[in-house]
């Protein structure tokens, strides 16, 4: 679209510099195959761990309900799609774990304007994701009633640790029930970074983006910023950016970046 992503050359943020310590090497794909340890807790601190402001609509947090246990494979796979974040990005931070993977995710929401912090995620994935994998993908799994399945349960399984603990759901399709939709319980994502904002621009747009352009599958994740669950819908287009409810809401009172407040930074 006419914008170019600064390098890391290019780009000198005031931002604490990298630990040196290199993290574990491992195949870009395997070290995503993990699963989460969580604790969750009981149903009323989850029913009060949101209060909802309907006089300025905006939601402020107070506590986290799920307390997350990454064992050495799950840091592995933060590690990396962290540092991958770090290297396309030009941004750099010594913090690890989740911390670090949203510290960056941060980072690049303040310093980029929306079209590059999508290009940004994009050029991630496809650093993260060995291209073989993708073109055979795409070529072994066109879309179809198995495929969107496939997507929905791999996701449940194989990405709790990015975004928590979720199940499969189904849903009608073309007048028929299928089981192609992902309910998140609670977005570990947008729980940590508690911006609506990013959750837009560093993960709703570009996912949406990157699994239709190299899978040839539609999807659309619709996130409900009131408890922070989230569906992610295969097999479905998602309405048009000035359609879509998710850029009508205005970020959290309390919103992580203190940056904006206002459905401008989501645009």
């Amino acid at each position: 679209m006419g914008t170019t992503i600064p390098s890391a050359q290019q780009t000198i943020v005031p931002f604490p510099a990298m630990s040196c310590r290199k993290p574990p090497r491992t195949p870009s794909f395997l070290s995503v195959l993990t699963h989460p340890t969580f604790v969750t807790i009981n149903e009323d601190d989850l029913n009060h761990s949101l209060k909802i402001n309907t006089k300025n609509n905006t939601t402020t947090t107070t506590s986290k309900t799920v307390v997350y246990h990454d064992n050495l494979l799950e840091s592995i796979a933060i590690d990396y799609i962290s540092k991958a974040f770090q290297e396309t990005s030009g941004l750099r931070n010594e913090q690890t774990g989740y911390d670090g993977f949203v510290a960056v995710s941060s980072a690049v929401f303040r310093e980029f304007d929306p079209t590059q912090q999508r290009q940004v995620v994009d050029k991630t994935l496809e650093k993260a994701i060995p291209g073989f994998m993708l073109i055979m993908i795409r070529n072994l799994m066109p879309e179809s009633k198995f495929t969107r399945e496939f997507f929905a349960i791999f996701t449940t399984v194989f990405f709790r640790w990015l975004v928590g603990p979720s199940e499969v759901r189904e849903s009608e399709f073309e007048g028929k029930k299928e089981r192609n939709v992902v309910h998140i319980q609670k977005c570990r994502f947008l729980e940590q970074a508690n911006c609506i904002g990013m959750c837009t621009n560093l993960c709703k747009i570009p996912t949406q983006e990157f699994i239709k352009k190299n899978f040839g599958t539609p999807v659309n994740m619709v996130p409900n910023f009131d408890d922070m669950s989230c569906e992610i819908i295969f097999g479905q287009d998602p309405p048009a950016q000035e359609d879509d409810p998710a850029f009508k809401q205005p970020c959290y009172k309390l919103c992580n970046v203190k940056k904006r407040h206002s459905a401008s930074c989501i645009k």
